[in-house]
């Protein structure tokens, strides 16, 4: 059994309605390893430890009533540091926000906090969240706790960090190039890209944005996938806009035991580079799935909405650069610059295809319920800040690749606003943590998670680094 710092969160709601444990005594047992574990981490860079001893009181106050807030009451939790959180900074990384502070809460935050959470801190993300490191000028680097010489992802970096080391017991993230996928692979946890839309991005969006982003979503990280079912159960559903004409209903899984689900499997893809040592754990996952009878085969089965991130003058730089590719150009960068400045008659074309790859998508899901591939091509990269992120490269089975390539696995699936559940699969030979990508259907979220908690269970679940298990 798992130490109480690296419990999932259901069990210490648990705990705590239960009266095991007091909601003041868990809080202060977190921040003692904040101060104790995080100074090299440096995950949690934003602390608002005062008022979360003061809800915790009120919440141990409330349990001798008898009064329970919410399926978390109690729990002590982080969030990414791009949410707003009334008192709190929110800077995006970014210098020139640094003394932006929120005035209200983003509406996930309210809805955790009516689920009954203790916030008590945010995580760290890279500038303007664009990147799979996380550091920054104004809160500087994060590093993964399997590894301190090694990024924990991006963009929520940060978020993935704090639950790996014991220093939270949930987090909450948002996904356009797999930033909360991507680290939950890096460090060993949980975390789940939700179907766009079903999560309100409201308080969470950089400063400019009020319209829902293309393919951008919000969801939860966590160290059991039982805990992205609670956390996504308490985020989801529409705004106020939007609940006058809808609600949210997905639909249960129907399936209850892994020999239920008929799964395929992709190791690679053309032109994209896997390493040998991700793809052994994906095929160890295959034997497993094999033995209990679940079907899994091997197929090869394609980035988007970023461009309002960049400056006038970088948006003029790649215009330009876009301009000066040839047709004839397939590279990874020349591909995605292009698709950052098109016009707005290459965006409907685009989109078409992209409508066409949705109906395509929802064809294969008459035949399969869930897609298993890789998050990423590596396991944990090495720390690079030097020169843009298109610039760097990562070493693939012995060959220098962009680092950029890693996006294909992201927009894979994010494209067709499908929902994907990053869950663990096991280590490499040099003891770091790999992940699966559970891909599943439109609004088939609770599938993706049910597959995941049945993993959990079965094949591989949560494993503390080593460093930060005392």
């Amino acid at each position: 059994m798992l130490d109480v710092p690296f419990r999932s969160a259901r069990r210490l709601a648990a705990d705590i309605r239960r009266k095991k444990l007091g909601c003041l005594e868990l809080l202060d047992l977190y921040l003692a390893r904040v101060e104790r574990y995080d100074g090299a981490l440096n995950a949690i860079v934003v602390r608002d430890f005062e008022r979360a001893r003061t809800r915790a009181r009120a919440a141990d106050r409330a349990l001798a009533r008898g009064q329970v807030w919410g399926p978390l009451h109690g729990v002590p939790m982080t969030i990414k540091e791009s949410y707003d959180v009334a008192g709190l900074p929110t800077t995006w990384g970014v210098p020139a926000f640094n003394n932006n502070v929120a005035t209200r809460n983003a509406l996930a935050v309210d809805r955790l906090l009516g689920a009954g959470v203790v916030l008590f801190g945010k995580t760290n993300v890279p500038l303007y969240l664009a990147d799979w490191q996380s550091f920054n000028a104004i809160y500087g680097t994060t590093n993964n706790p399997w590894d301190l010489a090694r990024a924990p992802g991006g963009s929520s970096g940060g978020s993935a960090t704090a639950l790996a080391a014991g220093l939270t017991a949930l987090e909450a993230g948002s996904d356009i190039g797999s930033s909360i996928r991507n680290p939950a692979h890096f460090c060993g946890v949980y975390g789940h890209k939700p179907t766009w839309g079903i999560v309100p991005r409201t308080g969470q969006a950089l400063p400019w944005q009020q319209a829902p982003v293309d393919i951008d979503v919000v969801g939860p990280l966590a160290r059991s996938a039982d805990d992205l079912v609670i956390a996504l159960a308490a985020m989801a559903g529409p705004d106020a806009i939007e609940g006058a004409g809808w609600q949210l209903r997905l639909r249960s899984p129907r399936q209850k035991r892994l020999r239920d689900f008929t799964v395929a499997l992709m190791l690679d893809a053309p032109g994209i580079a896997v390493d040998s040592e991700v793809q052994d754990r994906l095929g160890a996952l295959a034997d497993f799935l094999r033995r209990q009878k679940a079907f899994g085969i091997y197929v090869r089965l394609l980035r988007a909405a970023t461009s309002d991130r960049q400056s006038d003058a970088d948006f003029e730089k790649n215009l330009a650069l876009a301009r000066g590719l040839t047709p004839d150009d397939e590279s990874y960068y020349a591909r995605a610059t292009r698709a950052a400045v098109l016009s707005h008659r290459d965006w409907l074309a685009a989109n078409e295809a992209r409508h066409r790859m949705r109906l395509a998508w929802a064809a294969f899901f008459t035949e399969y319920d869930l897609l298993l591939c890789p998050v990423a091509g590596t396991a944990a990269c090495l720390h690079d800040q030097r020169g843009e992120r298109h610039e760097r490269t990562v070493v693939i089975n012995g060959a220098r690749v962009p680092v950029t390539e890693h996006l294909f696995w992201a927009g894979y699936s994010g494209v067709a606003y499908l929902p994907s559940t990053a869950a663990p699969c096991g280590f490499t030979p040099a003891g770091l943590p790999v992940g699966v990508q559970i891909v599943g259907p439109q609004y088939g979220d609770l599938t993706c998670l049910a597959f995941a908690q049945l993993l959990e269970r079965e094949f591989q679940g949560f494993v503390p680094p080593p460093a930060y298990a005392s």
